[in-house]
C-alpha cells in the first residue's frame, strides 16, 4: 500500500516530525488542525479557520469532506461546545461522521479554544473500504499471527 505524506507548509513539520496528513491507500488521517491566523477569533470563527485548514489538505490527499468518517475536537473552554458543535453541523450535517468533543487543559498556542483532526476514507470501485484497500477487513489477514511465548 502507498504512503503519501501532505505537507500544509508548516515550518514545524520537519522539527516536530509530523505531516498536516497522511494517505494511505483510500485513507486520509489529517494532523490536528488549529486555528492557525484566527487566533482573534471566537470559538466559532476559529472553527471555521480549521475546516479552511483541513479542506485544503484533504484536498491535497485527493479527499473532501464528504469522504470524512470520523473528527476528535478538542476544546479548552466547555461552554464552547454548543457554537463549536454548530459549525461541526454547517459542514457535517448530512455527512454524520463519528466526532468526539473533549475538553482539554490547553492547546499548544494559548489563544487557540479548538483544534480538529479528520480521518477519510476515500471510496474505491466499491460503496467503502475493501479487501484491497483495507487488510483487516480480509478475513484472513491474522491466519498466519503467532503470539510470541
Amino acid at each position: 500500500m502507498t504512503r503519501t505524506n501532505i505537507s500544509g507548509e508548516s515550518p514545524y513539520e520537519p522539527i516536530i516530525g509530523f505531516s498536516r496528513a497522511v494517505r494511505v491507500g483510500n485513507n486520509v488521517h489529517v494532523s490536528g488542525c488549529g486555528p492557525v491566523g484566527g487566533d482573534n477569533e471566537d470559538a466559532a470563527g476559529q472553527t471555521r479557520r480549521i475546516f479552511e485548514v483541513a479542506r485544503q489538505a484533504l484536498t491535497k490527499a485527493g479527499a473532501s469532506f464528504e469522504h470524512v468518517v470520523r473528527t476528535r475536537m478538542y476544546l479548552t473552554h466547555a461552554e464552547d461546545w454548543e457554537a463549536i458543535g454548530r459549525v461541526h453541523g454547517e459542514f457535517f450535517g448530512d455527512i454524520r461522521p463519528a466526532s468526539t468533543m473533549v475538553v482539554v487543559a490547553a492547546l499548544l498556542n494559548p489563544a487557540w479554544r479548538i483544534e480538529i483532526e479528520f480521518d477519510a476514507v476515500i471510496p474505491g470501485k466499491g460503496e467503502g473500504p475493501t479487501q484491497d484497500t483495507d487488510p483487516l477487513l480480509d478475513p484472513h489477514f491474522f491466519d498466519d499471527y503467532k503470539p510470541e511465548p
